[in-house]
């Protein structure tokens, strides 16, 4: 039993418990969970004993993570490449991805992966049907290949066959599927390679919503949004499409955005937490399971400091407050909100006591998170 578990189980008169390094819960049916089988959890689990973890992105079916050493690991299913392994063999524990240590950045898409180098190169692998591995072609990749020769890239994030980039000049690419407008370049064309979105140099974050769009916040706290609006997502209080971005309301106090398959979540500057979308499941938050096409505030607290949303398929949520808490909500099959059942929660739940959370990721069915 780990720390964590023993904390859930303590009941709330029992002390917060310093955790460290990686921990993960939900569906484990390819070993993404990285506990070396493939059991599901209903709670937090520890990796491992290692508390040299910095970064995580939970996928389709698989994880990534770096170390502080700059190493890069996968775990999870390995069918299309994902682990960047170079074989078809799927792993249920932390592998290292080649031998090298200069691994900056990376994002765990629904079927592939990108990641950034600590010299600003771009690098991708595995599911590469619409050009959102961003090499000029469609071919499937089982291991990292370096997209273009440039340098400069400083944050890359994978969704459901589309990829984005912000450059440290603070300039837009995305590349991909395109059938709705989501690489936001006023077309419905794809692209096999990173294409600029605009002219515009303020981008500061960008998050793929699923597949079919995707949402951005500027250098000035604006927020922005493109692509497929059947259901939504682009926070305009429509249910219009959109090639080109469009800032989502005319406040400038936006900090940190993250998209879920059909469902937004954001942080504002002051700490409160917003969302819109399809919510069949909660996974907005709001208490209900009514869909929103504008954003609304989740309770009225203001000590939010991150959040996200399920990649591809999953319809969960995670946040951290400012305190270091964790909290969940959405639909909980196979345990993947981390409170110990399998019953969905349409608003936040706290997960255990910790007080020592830092970064979360959520997966498809799964979830990740570092405690330090």
């Amino acid at each position: 039993m780990t720390i964590f578990q023993r904390i859930l189980m303590a009941g709330s008169s029992s002390a917060p418990v310093t955790a460290a390094g990686i921990y993960s819960w939900g569906l484990n049916l390819f070993g993404q969970l990285g506990l070396g089988d493939v059991l599901s959890r209903s709670s937090p689990t520890q990796i491992g004993a290692l508390t040299d973890w910095d970064k995580i992105s939970g996928g389709g079916a698989f994880s990534l993570a770096i170390k502080n050493n700059n190493t890069l690991w996968s775990w999870g299913a390995q069918d299309l490449g994902r682990l960047g392994q170079n074989d078809n063999i799927s792993r249920s524990s932390p592998v290292q991805v080649g031998a090298l240590s200069n691994w900056s950045q990376v994002a765990a898409g629904f079927e592939h992966a990108l990641a950034v180098k600590t010299d600003g190169t771009l690098w991708s692998w595995a599911q590469n049907s619409n050009g959102q591995l961003g090499l000029g072609d469609t071919i499937t990749r089982s291991s990292p290949v370096q997209i273009g020769a440039l340098s400069g890239w400083s944050q890359v994030s994978a969704g459901s066959s589309i990829s984005a980039a912000i450059k440290t000049d603070g300039t837009l690419w995305t590349w991909g599927l395109n059938t709705s407008g989501q690489c936001g370049l006023g077309d419905v064309v794809r692209r096999s390679s990173p294409v600029q979105v605009g002219a515009l140099t303020d981008w500061s974050q960008v998050q793929p919503v699923g597949s079919g769009a995707m949402v951005a916040v500027k250098t000035d706290g604006t927020l922005w949004a493109w692509g497929a609006n059947a259901v939504g997502v682009l926070g305009q209080g429509d249910v219009i499409s959109r090639s080109s971005p469009v800032q989502v309301g005319a406040l400038s106090n936006w900090s940190q955005v993250s998209g879920g398959p059909t469902f937004v979540l954001a942080v504002k500057t002051d700490g409160t937490l917003w969302s819109w979308g399809t919510n069949g499941s909660g996974q907005l938050g709001l208490g209900d399971v009514v869909a929103r096409s504008s954003p609304v505030q989740v309770g009225a607290l203001s000590n939010w400091s991150k959040v996200a949303g399920a990649t591809s398929n999953g319809v969960h949520s995670l946040a951290i407050k400012t305190d270091g808490t964790l909290w969940a909500w959405g639909n909980n099959a196979n345990g993947r909100l981390g409170d110990g059942t399998t019953v969905n929660v349409s608003s936040p739940v706290q997960i255990g006591l910790s007080t020592n959370f830092s970064k979360v990721s959520a997966g498809d069915n799964f979830s990740l998170g570092i405690a330090t």
